[in-house]
């Protein structure tokens, strides 16, 4: 089994309370032994277009948030994906940057797939990769990817991911409901869409949401079998560890896709 741990803070008031509340969370992490743990969508600053503030965010304060989570995962010894947001000369991106163990930034997976909602913001990204810490495989799939493109996690699957990293944001701090139970049928889709990202792969799904007041979907980790393994309750800030057992994740849906099948007449 390899630990892997999901963090869901609160949105954060400005660099170094962001900063704060990302090493406090992977000081939780790291003690329950989780060897990597996964933040957020665009945690630092925070999703724009939201209902809470985004505090001023240019390309020298996102060397020193890069710089600082950095520190954080090598003061600590733990690996992390940090959702976070790319200032670049053709504008803003969303993007989850993964951080090994000595706090080396090894890749940056960026958001490819925007929300109609975020392009006012955000340009999208253009390119996907695997990622590999400690013997777990995995990708990254990033909110609105996960949930309405399939073919963003299958794609990792078919690369031999063990396992989506699946940052996103759902919900409200000021309107709304709270699912009663995970994958409530009266609750939005997304848990479900979730699930199905495991089943049709034959891998496990992480996904990580803010911690929201109406927040609608889990901080949870999906089995293979589409079983969700581990959940934080509705709206409280904190830390999930949980076991990944790689043999589980065969990929076997996943790498039966055959798209050679799927030709135009």
């Amino acid at each position: 089994m390899i630990p892997i741990a999901l963090a869901s803070p609160r949105p954060s008031r400005n660099l170094e309370d962001g900063l704060a509340r990302v090493d406090r969370l992977t000081v939780d992490a790291a003690a329950g032994g989780a060897r990597i743990v996964c933040f957020p969508e665009a945690y630092l600053p925070g999703l724009r277009g939201q209902d809470f503030d985004v505090w001023p965010y240019d390309a020298a304060v996102q060397e020193q948030a890069f710089s600082g989570v950095g520190r954080i995962a090598r003061a600590h010894g733990i690996a992390i994906v940090m959702g976070i947001e790319l200032v670049q000369s053709r504008g803003r991106l969303i993007g989850a940057a993964v951080f090994d163990r000595q706090g080396e930034l090894i890749g940056v997976q960026t958001k490819n797939q925007l929300d109609p909602t975020e392009e006012p913001n955000y340009v999208p990204g253009d390119e996907r990769r695997v990622f590999e810490i400690d013997g777990l495989r995995f990708g990254v799939a990033i909110c609105h990817e996960g949930f309405r493109y399939p073919e963003t996690v299958r794609w990792a699957a078919a690369r031999g991911a063990h396992l989506v990293f699946h940052p996103h944001l759902t919900g409200s701090d000021s309107t709304g409901r709270v699912p009663a139970r995970w994958c409530d049928p009266d609750a939005p889709y997304y848990e479900r869409a979730v699930m199905m990202r495991s089943l049709e792969n034959t891998i496990y799904m992480a996904s990580v949401n803010y911690a929201a007041r109406h927040q609608e979907s889990a901080t949870c980790v999906v089995s293979p079998a589409g079983e969700c393994v581990a959940a934080l309750p509705y709206g409280e800030e904190g830390v999930l560890v949980c076991g990944i057992d790689p043999a589980l994740a065969t990929g076997e849906l996943a790498r039966r896709y055959a798209p050679g099948r799927y030709r135009s007449i």
